[in-house]
């Protein structure tokens, strides 16, 4: 990449310098990985690590991937085992599935590990929606040691009739009566919604939505679906993990959390419980204008986010003098 490419360009086209692979986890199940370094001549700010939400895949994100490599940093992205291009765990390839979120968390401690020991410092971990739930497990459990830490609609709570003090044990009980592994839902991103609702949970510009459709039609091994019931009961309980006392309390790092007000899928009162909890957390929202998935949010809102990420980071991990 010998010069800055303009975010648009890049939302359906991976940047001809980055390079994708597969990287084998200690249990030797392979996982997708993309990788894009800074343009020639610009100043070298570190490296970010992004993980995406359920039933996401790295695409999705390019438009932010590039903005940060053009301002710097060398930015890396994975799918999560069993989502987008890094495989299934069920023979339904359309169903979202793990056995335990803990699987999950230690993959993140094998790759961070890996990526750590490739990139230049200081190093940062981002996630979005169910990405940002396990990076914040992930760093409160030890299996990643970031400088930094930035959160986008983090699941820490879900949006749902269930009440919270049940929704372990309803998804126990439908684990019970039923094949864990069949889905939870039938379509969308929740219990109840249509598909030709989908876009309403999900962002306020039509393009970028169909920026998903786009690379789901051209790499049909990213399509995915509604969740299984085991997943269900597993995030109930990885959530409530995170609830204990003293859990967040001992997360070392300064963690930004972005969230929007209204988002229909995650709840905001969680996550701003979790900023209040976290000793150097901070706080950024939105009202009405801005849905579950702010990087790819219309650009009044997107570029409010992008720069609220900005501003946290010249501050958590300044650009080094020289």
């Amino acid at each position: 990449m010998n010069a800055g490419l303009a975010s648009g360009d890049t939302r359906r086209s991976i940047p001809a310098s980055a390079r994708e692979w597969r990287w084998a986890l200690p249990d030797g199940h392979e996982i997708r990985r993309i990788a894009i370094d800074p343009p020639a001549g610009v100043r070298p700010r570190g490296s970010i690590l992004f993980m995406p939400g359920r039933a996401d895949f790295y695409e999705k994100y390019l438009e932010s991937l590039v903005e940060w490599a053009n301002a710097g940093w060398h930015v890396s992205a994975a799918d999560w085992r069993g989502q987008g291009a890094s495989g299934r765990m069920t023979a339904n390839p359309i169903v979202g599935h793990i056995a335990d979120f803990s699987i999950w968390i230690a993959d993140l401690g094998a790759l961070w590990a890996d990526w750590v020991r490739t990139t230049p410092g200081p190093h940062v971990l981002a996630g979005h929606s169910m990405g940002g739930h396990l990076v914040l497990r992930g760093v409160a459990e030890g299996a990643a040691s970031p400088d930094a830490v930035v959160l986008s609609a983090p699941m820490l709570g879900f949006v749902t009739a269930i009440p919270q003090f049940v929704q372990h044990v309803y998804g126990k009980l439908m684990c019970l009566i039923g094949n864990p592994e069949r889905m939870a839902w039938e379509s969308s991103e929740k219990p109840g919604s249509a598909s030709d609702e989908r876009m309403t949970l999900l962002t306020h510009d039509l393009e970028r939505y169909s920026d998903e459709l786009w690379w789901r039609a051209a790499r049909p091994e990213l399509d995915i679906g509604p969740a299984s019931w085991r997943w269900v009961e597993r995030a109930a309980a990885s959530i409530e993990s995170l609830r204990a006392p003293g859990v967040l309390e001992a997360v070392v790092p300064p963690v930004l959390l972005l969230a929007a007000r209204r988002d229909a899928l995650v709840s905001w009162p969680a996550i701003e419980r979790a900023a209040e909890r976290l000793p150097r957390g901070e706080l950024v929202a939105w009202g009405p204008e801005a849905r579950h998935e702010l990087l790819r949010e219309a650009d009044p809102v997107r570029r409010q986010v992008m720069a609220a990420i900005t501003s946290f980071l010249d501050r958590a991990v300044p650009a080094r003098a020289g």
